[in-house]
């Protein structure tokens, strides 16, 4: 089967993409709105950067009307009227429905906080709460935004943040900063409504090793 992408539909696209490209990672960002509202949200469209600096990214797709979902209205810069810092807490096993709860479409200013039951926790260097029972959170500020289609429904938004603090629980993490993924225990996203565990792993040497002895 050969595919013209231009030839598909949008939601086709979408569909192709969130299950060809799994298993992804999720963000579960936590804004906050210049007047203050906070706002909690799942994005799968997530990865590291780098780090040196420490840098992550996020990519929240434009709303069906082609506008700001509350995500990047509150982390884009201050020049373009946001607050300019976010936090990625991850997303775990403990609070799994809670995550998925929390891509509800609520009005602005209506915090998925509340919805979810989950527990607002001060940050130490930026505004926006972390998420309490989070194992690991990352505080960020917004370095830039990139926009690949503005305006448009579904364009995508790639928010790319600085990392500068970072939250960790305690036994997660060992002295030479190795994360123990059984106490992690994160979750993924697969296609459509699927998400799955992190608990199925192997090992495999890096470089020509990984082809065996006879490599």
């Amino acid at each position: 089967m050969h595919l013209d992408p231009s030839s598909l539909s949008t939601p086709e696209r979408y569909k192709l993409l969130i299950g060809c490209i799994v298993p992804r990672p999720i963000a579960f960002v936590s804004t906050i709105s210049p007047d203050g509202r906070s706002n909690l949200a799942p994005y799968s469209f997530f990865n590291g950067v780098g780090s040196n600096p420490m840098m992550l990214m996020f990519c929240p797709a434009n709303a069906a009307d082609g506008g700001e979902k509350d995500t990047l209205r509150n982390a884009k810069p201050p020049t373009a009227g946001g607050v300019g810092e976010f936090v990625v807490n991850l997303a775990v096993e403990s609070y799994q429905r809670e995550v998925a709860a929390a891509a509800e479409e609520l009005p602005f200013g209506e915090s998925e906080f509340e919805l979810t039951g989950l527990t607002p926790a001060p940050s130490t260097k930026v505004r926006p709460p972390r998420v309490a029972e989070s194992p690991v959170a990352f505080e960020c500020e917004t370095v830039q935004v990139v926009r690949t289609n503005p305006g448009e429904p579904a364009g995508g938004n790639v928010v790319i943040g600085r990392v500068v603090a970072i939250h960790l629980a305690e036994g997660l993490v060992n002295e030479r900063m190795h994360v123990d993924p059984e106490r992690l225990a994160a979750i993924g996203r697969m296609g459509g409504t699927s998400y799955c565990s992190t608990r199925d792993r192997f090992d495999i040497p890096r470089g020509r090793a990984a082809l065996g002895d006879d490599a």
